[in-house]
């Protein structure tokens, strides 16, 4: 049995329904996640909704620690999380998929790590690769048979949020190597691998950067392009799910903390 969450908006979580999920409150140490959880297939599937229900919660006050915790308590071994992000140039285009191989952290007034000294010791895990290669691999490989266009690489600048960016952040941040900007990546990404649990990101480029695009960018722009995309979403979480084989144990993702004895939620209870 593999042991999956999908990390998603809020408007995937009704798309999902034929799953049969069920809603359960998972109480952690930081605060309770709200997470849908089920067996499709013989797997056990969670969907979190980042934002909460009806996307109540901007990046910044989104509780990651909860949300990964629970998934990590529940036993969850590999995450595909969908974001909406930005181009920060004019060659990658919107309406458009991007597996992001890096990130930038540019946020400001968040809590990064599960090891902060107050309940257990600091912990120094490396980001070389930020995402689980397995994971990047398979989903490319899901993309290609299902034959959806992408870009196979990427690096995601992660900005504090909730205004979009302006013309002079997008201007840097491409100068700075970055193809895509979002709001949401980071803690969570930085958290899974924390928690050893292999992580992989999928991002629906929604919109054209400030100073890119002709026009303001409005949030009914995002939420109307994702729309456009959600059918595709839909059958990239169907194969995903589907997947025959789970990711081998060998994988560095799962031992990450092992210079620490590795991740284990009792500790924090």
């Amino acid at each position: 049995m593999r042991k999956i969450a999908i990390i998603g908006g809020s408007g995937v979580k009704e798309s999902l329904s034929y799953l049969g999920l069920e809603s359960e409150i998972v109480h952690t140490p930081f605060g309770n996640a709200a997470i849908e959880i089920g067996n499709v297939d013989g797997n056990q599937v969670c969907f979190l909704a980042r934002h909460g229900v009806n996307h109540v919660l901007p990046p910044h006050k989104i509780n990651y620690h909860a949300n990964i915790w629970a998934l990590k308590k529940l036993g969850t071994e590999e995450i595909l999380a969908t974001t909406a992000v930005g181009s920060l140039n004019k060659f990658v285009r919107a309406n458009e998929l991007i597996v992001c191989d890096q990130f930038i952290d540019f946020t400001k007034n968040r809590t990064y790590s599960f090891f902060n000294g107050e309940i257990k010791k600091v912990a120094h895990v490396d980001f070389t690769e930020p995402f689980c290669p397995t994971l990047r691999a398979r989903l490319c490989k899901i993309l290609q048979d299902l034959h959806f266009s992408y870009y196979p690489t990427g690096c995601y600048a992660c900005m504090e949020g909730p205004r979009y960016e302006s013309k002079a952040e997008v201007q840097m941040l491409s100068q700075l190597g970055a193809q895509v900007v979002g709001m949401t990546l980071i803690p969570e990404v930085l958290l899974a691998r924390e928690a050893e649990i292999c992580y992989v990101n999928c991002s629906v480029i929604t919109n054209m950067g400030a100073g890119i695009s002709p026009t303001p960018l409005t949030h009914a722009e995002v939420t109307a392009a994702m729309e456009k995309m959600n059918q595709k979403v839909l059958e990239i979480f169907k194969a995903f799910i589907d997947y025959p084989e789970p990711v081998p144990a060998t994988c560095p993702c799962k031992h990450a903390l092992k210079d620490y004895g590795g991740f284990h939620v009792e500790n924090f209870e």
